[in-house]
C-alpha cells in the first residue's frame, strides 16, 4: 500500500532542541536538535514504512501574510543560536538518507504541506503528516491524518476527522473559524479581543464559520460579545484568512518526485559517525528500507509494519537433543504468563532466542525438560531478560530457578529515561527494527481476553525474545554512554532479584486480628453514625457531598468555602478549616478516615492474602517513579496510613512467618536532610548532623535566634515543615497552608531560612543551573532525570522543572543509598549463613523476620551495614526496632 509522509521540519526540529539535553560535539557545536530529529525520522520510517517522503521547512521570516498583516508572528523570539547552527546538520542527514526536503521564500512549510497533500488527496494517497503544530490539523481529511508530537518528540497523538470532531466538536475546516475568533498568541494573530476557546466553540456551534457571525452579529446574545465582533469583525475575518494554509503552492517539483525507495547504509553510517550518533549506529541495518553496500533498492510496497516472521522450533515436536543447540548461551529468555499477576498468572511456556534460532517451550513441557531446567538454573550461562523479576518469581512458584540474569531491558530503559512512562516491550521493539504487537492486542483484554492457538503463542512469545535480544546491545551502549554501568549492573540488577525473593517470600498476616480490627471499625463507624445524625438533627447519607453539604452549609448555617459545579463543596481541605466551626464537622472527618481504614487497608488486606500461603505477596515496581524510588502494588504495603493510631494499629496483623521469630524494622533517620547537608556542604546543616542534634530543634535556634531551650514545639513544628518542604520545592503558598499562617508570613519564614543556611541557597541555585547546562541532574550515584521543560518559555512548566531540579538529586540519593543497602545486606546474610530474611522495603525502612537466636546478630548487622552503605560527609544514622508485629517493631 502506498503512503505519503510529510515531515514539518521546522517543527520537529524546535521540538527536539527544547525537549532534549544539551549535545555537543568535540567542537562545541551542539547536535541534540539534529538527534531528536534523526530518531523522529526513524521511527518515521520504522512505523509508516512511506513510499513517498517531504520534508518541508520554512525559508525565512517573511511570507506573504506579512504582506496582509505586518505584525504577523512579530512577537516571536529570535532562533536561538545554536538551534540555527543545526539546520545545516539535519540537511546533511535528510541528503544521507536520499530524502526530499524543500523551502521556497514567501511560504512558509505548512503551505509546501498543504499543496503536498492536495495533490495526494486528488490522487487517492494516504497521507500522514508528522508535526508539532496544531495549525496542520486544518488539513486532516478522508485521505489525510496528522500525528502530532505531544511528548518531547518521543510520542505522538493521531488525528482523523473523529478524533478532531471529539476534542472541538468541529469539521478540521472549522479550525481555521476558531482560530479567527480567538486569536493565536504565538502567531501574533489578534482574533477578536476577550474572546476565548469556549467562547469561540460556542459561536461556531451555532453559526458555523467566521462569516456568518459577522453576519448575523444581531442574533449574538451578550451585550459585551455582540459589540466586540461588531467592533472587530474586519480583524476577525483577516485573522481567519491569516490562520488558512496554502494548499497551491507552485512547487518545482511533482509528487512522483517525492517516491522514496530506502536508504544505502554506509552513508548513513558516516554522518552519524560524524555526529557521534553511537547510539543509533546499530539501529540502522534494521530500519525499513536499509541496504547494504552493493544492494539495490526492492521499493517500500510493504505498507505497514508486520510481524517479523520467525522460524519456530517447539519442544515435544523434534527430538530434545536436537534441540538443546538452541539453549547455547547467551540467550534472550522469556517466561510467558496467562495474566498480570505474576503471582498467580498461569505459565503459558518459555521462548528462547539466540544466535542459534528460536524456541518455544510448551508449560507442559517446561517442568519436564531436564536440559531446559539445568539452562534456567546455570548461572554461568548468560540470560538477557525483560522485567527478569516478573520471569524470577513465576518460576520460584514452580519450583524452578531462574539464574544467571546478565542485561534487563525493561531495567535499562528505565535507567536511560524514568520520566517516560512508555516502556512495554513492544513500544523499545521499533528502536530494533522489529514490530512486535503488544500483548492487549494480541491476547484481548478483560472479558475479550482468548487463549492463543498453538502456533500463534509460539510465534508471539518467541518474537518477545527476538525484540530483547536486538534490544540488549543497543541498550546495553547507551547505559554505558550515560556512565550509568556502575547503578546497573552494581544497583538495579541484583536489586532485582533481591526484590523476587522478598515478594515470593511475602509477608504473613493473621486474618483473625485482621477481621477483629474490622469489626472494631465497624462498630466505631455505627457509633459515629449515631452521632453525626444527632448533631445533625436528621439521618442522611454521610457519604453522599450532595446530602453532607446540606447538612452542613444549609440546615447548620456553616460558612461555604467553595463550591463546585453540583453544589457545595465537602472535600478534605474544606472540611479541616471549618473544625472548629461545628463540632460535628470533626466527628465527619474521622468517620471518613475510619471508613477508609476498614475498606482499603482492612477489607482490602484481607482480600490480598494469599490462601495457600497465608501471606501477602506485594509487586515491587523497580521501574516507576521518576526519583528512583521503589514502590508495592497488588497490595500497596508502602501507603498503609501510620499519622492516627488507628492505621498504625492495622500493622499489629504482620507477623512473623515462623514460630519463635521477630520482626526487625531499621530506618533511616532523617535520610534527607543528610543527603541535603552532604549536597549542600551547608556549614550549619553539616555541623547539627555531625553533634547528632535534632535538626528541627537546630533549625528553629537558628532561624529564630533562640538557644535551644527557649524553642517551642510550635518553633519546631514550623521548622520542620520548612525543612521538609525545603526538599519538595515547597513555595510561600505552600508553606501557608501547611502551616496555617499568612503567605507573607511564609515567604519571610522561607527568607530568614535561606539567611541562616546560606549553602542550601547556594546548592539550589547551581542545581537549577547545572539542570540548565546538562538538560538532566543526578544522584550521588550517576541516576540521571531528564527535564525537557527546563528552558521552557510556559513559567508554570519551567517552574515545575526547576523544583524537581531542586529535589531530585536529594530524593533520588536517598532511593539510591536504601537500594544499595539491600544490595549489601543480601550478600552479608548470604556470606554469614544467616536465615533471617528481608520480607518488605517502606521509603527509608527496611523489615526482616529473624529467628531468636539471629537477634543479637542482626540488631549489630543491619544498622553496620545500612550506616556504611555511601560515605557521606555527614554520619547515616540507623534506628532499629524488634518486635512480635511490625507494629511492635515501630
Amino acid at each position: 500500500m502506498e503512503k505519503l509522509v510529510l515531515i514539518d521540519g521546522n517543527s520537529i526540529a524546535n521540538r527536539a532542541f527544547y525537549a532534549l539535553p544539551p549535545l555537543t560535539l568535540a567542537s562545541g557545536q551542539h547536535t541534540h536538535a539534529v538527534y531528536g530529529f534523526t530518531t523522529m525520522l526513524l521511527k518515521v520510517l520504522e512505523e509508516e514504512r512511506p513510499t513517498h517522503l517531504l520534508v518541508a521547512f520554512d525559508a525565512g521570516k517573511v511570507t506573504f501574510r506579512h504582506a496582509r498583516f505586518e505584525a504577523y508572528k512579530g512577537k516571536r523570539h529570535k532562533t536561538p543560536n545554536e538551534l540555527s547552527e543545526q539546520f545545516p546538520l539535519i540537511k546533511d542527514v535528510l541528503d544521507a538518507f536520499g530524502i526530499r526536503y524543500h523551502e521556497q521564500e514567501g511560504f512558509e512549510a505548512d503551505d509546501i504541506i498543504g499543496t503536498v497533500s492536495a495533490w495526494a488527496e486528488a490522487r487517492g494517497l494516504a497521507t500522514r503528516i508528522v508535526t508539532g503544530d496544531k495549525d496542520l490539523l486544518q488539513l486532516v481529511s478522508p485521505y489525510v491524518t496528522v500525528a502530532l508530537t505531544r511528548k518531547g518528540i518521543s510520542e505522538t497523538e493521531r488525528y482523523d476527522e473523529a478524533a478532531i470532531r471529539q476534542k472541538y466538536g468541529l469539521t478540521p475546516a472549522q479550525l481555521v473559524d476558531l482560530k479567527g475568533l480567538m486569536g493565536d498568541a504565538s502567531d501574533n494573530i489578534p482574533g477578536v479581543p476577550g474572546v476565548g476557546e469556549k467562547t469561540a466553540l460556542k459561536l461556531l456551534a451555532q453559526f458555523g464559520s467566521v462569516e456568518e457571525v459577522v453576519r448575523r452579529v444581531d442574533e449574538i446574545s451578550g451585550p459585551k460579545l455582540r459589540e466586540a465582533i461588531a467592533a472587530h469583525r474586519e480583524q476577525a475575518l483577516v485573522s481567519k484568512e491569516l490562520a488558512v494554509i496554502r494548499r497551491d503552492v507552485p512547487l518545482p517539483f511533482e509528487l512522483e518526485d517525492l517516491r522514496y525507495d530506502g536508504f544505502a547504509l554506509e552513508p548513513v553510517r558516516e554522518v552519524f559517525r560524524r555526529l557521534e550518533f553511537k547510539s543509533l549506529l546499530d539501529r540502522l541495518p534494521h530500519v525499513p528500507g536499509a541496504r547494504a553496500p552493493g544492494e539495490t533498492s526492492t521499493g517500500a510496497e510493504e505498507g505497514d509494519a508486520a510481524p517479523t516472521p520467525l522460524d519456530v522450533a517447539v519442544a515435544g515436536t523434534a527430538e530434545d537433543a536436537a534441540l538443546e543447540r538452541l539453549l547455547a548461551a547467551p540467550a534472550a529468555v522469556v517466561v510467558e504468563l496467562d495474566g498480570d499477576n505474576y503471582h498467580e498468572a498461569a505459565l503459558l511456556g518459555i521462548g528462547v532466542y539466540s544466535d542459534a534460532g528460536a524456541l518455544f517451550v510448551p508449560a507442559a513441557r517446561v517442568e519436564e525438560w531436564e536440559a531446559l531446567r539445568a539452562f534456567l538454573a546455570d548461572p554461568t550461562r548468560e540470560k538477557w531478560v525483560y522485567d527478569g523479576k516478573r520471569g524470577e518469581v513465576a518460576l520460584r512458584w514452580r519450583g524452578l530457578s531462574l539464574e544467571g540474569i546478565a542485561f534487563d531491558v525493561l531495567i535499562a530503559s528505565y535507567l536511560l529515561n524514568p520520566t517516560e512512562s512508555r516502556h512495554a516491550l513492544s513500544d523499545l521493539a521499533p528502536r530494533a527494527g522489529l514490530s512486535l504487537a503488544p500483548d492487549e492486542e494480541v491476547y484481548g483484554k478483560g472479558a475479550k481476553r482468548r487463549a492463543l492457538a498453538a502456533g500463534e503463542l509460539a510465534a508471539h512469545v518467541c518474537r518477545k525474545a527476538q525484540a530483547i535480544y536486538r534490544l540488549k546491545p543497543l541498550l546495553e551502549r547507551e547505559v554505558e554512554e550515560a556512565e550509568m554501568n556502575g547503578l546497573f549492573y552494581d544497583l538495579e540488577l541484583p536489586l532485582s532479584r533481591i526484590l523476587a525473593a522478598m515478594e515470593h517470600a511475602g509477608f504473613r498476616v493473621d486474618t483473625a486480628r485482621l477481621k477483629e480490627m474490622g469489626e472494631e471499625f465497624e462498630r466505631r463507624l455505627e457509633e459515629l453514625t449515631a452521632e453525626i445524625y444527632r448533631l445533625a438533627g436528621t439521618p442522611f447519607n454521610i457519604n453522599s457531598p450532595k446530602q453532607l453539604g446540606e447538612i452542613l452549609f444549609d440546615k447548620l448555617g456553616l460558612p461555604p468555602l467553595k463550591k463546585t459545579k453540583t453544589g457545595y463543596s465537602t472535600s478534605a481541605d474544606v472540611l479541616e478549616k471549618l473544625q472548629d466551626a461545628h463540632e460535628i464537622v470533626p466527628k465527619i472527618l474521622y468517620y471518613r478516615t475510619l471508613g477508609k481504614l476498614k475498606s482499603t487497608y482492612v477489607d482490602g488486606l484481607l482480600k490480598e492474602v494469599n490462601p495457600r500461603t497465608g501471606k501477602i505477596h506485594t509487586i515491587f515496581n523497580q521501574a516507576l517513579t521518576a526519583t528512583g524510588r521503589l514502590s508495592s502494588a497488588e497490595p500497596n504495603l508502602q501507603n498503609i496510613p501510620i499519622r492516627l493510631e488507628e492505621g498504625r494499629r492495622i500493622r499489629q496483623a504482620f507477623v512473623p512467618s515462623e514460630p519463635g521469630w521477630k520482626l526487625l524494622a531499621a530506618d533511616y533517620s532523617q535520610i534527607e536532610l543528610r543527603v541535603l547537608a552532604h549536597l549542600s556542604q551547608d556549614e550549619a546543616l553539616v555541623d547539627a548532623f555531625h553533634r547528632d542534634m535534632d535538626i528541627h530543634t537546630r533549625t528553629a535556634m537558628d532561624v529564630f535566634g533562640v538557644p535551644e531551650d527557649a524553642v517551642t514545639p510550635l518553633m519546631r513544628r514550623q521548622a520542620k515543615a520548612v525543612n521538609f518542604g525545603i526538599i519538595y520545592g515547597i513555595s510561600d503558598y505552600g508553606l501557608s497552608q501547611n502551616l496555617g499562617i499568612p503567605r507573607k508570613e511564609a515567604a519571610a519564614f522561607i527568607e530568614r531560612y535561606f539567611d541562616v543556611f546560606r549553602g542550601v541557597k547556594r546548592y539550589m541555585e547551581d542545581v537549577v543551573e547545572e539542570a540548565r547546562r546538562k538538560g538532566y541532574v543526578t544522584t550521588l550515584l550517576g541516576r540521571r532525570r531528564f527535564l525537557p521543560d527546563i528552558h521552557s518559555p510556559n513559567y508554570n512548566l519551567r517552574s515545575f522543572a526547576e523544583r524537581t531540579a531542586r529535589n531530585t538529586p536529594i530524593q533520588g540519593t536517598a532511593a539510591d543509598i536504601i537500594k544499595l543497602a539491600m544490595v549489601n545486606l543480601a550478600r552479608r546474610l548470604k556470606e554469614e549463613g544467616l536465615r533471617s530474611r528481608l520480607i518488605l522495603q517502606v521509603h527509608d525502612e527496611l523489615v526482616f523476620e529473624v529467628p531468636e537466636d539471629e537477634l543479637a546478630v542482626m540488631r549489630e548487622l543491619v544498622p553496620a551495614v545500612m550506616e556504611r552503605a555511601v560515605r557521606l560527609s555527614v554520619p547515616l544514622k540507623v534506628d532499629v526496632h524488634v518486635g512480635d508485629t511490625w507494629y511492635d517493631a515501630k
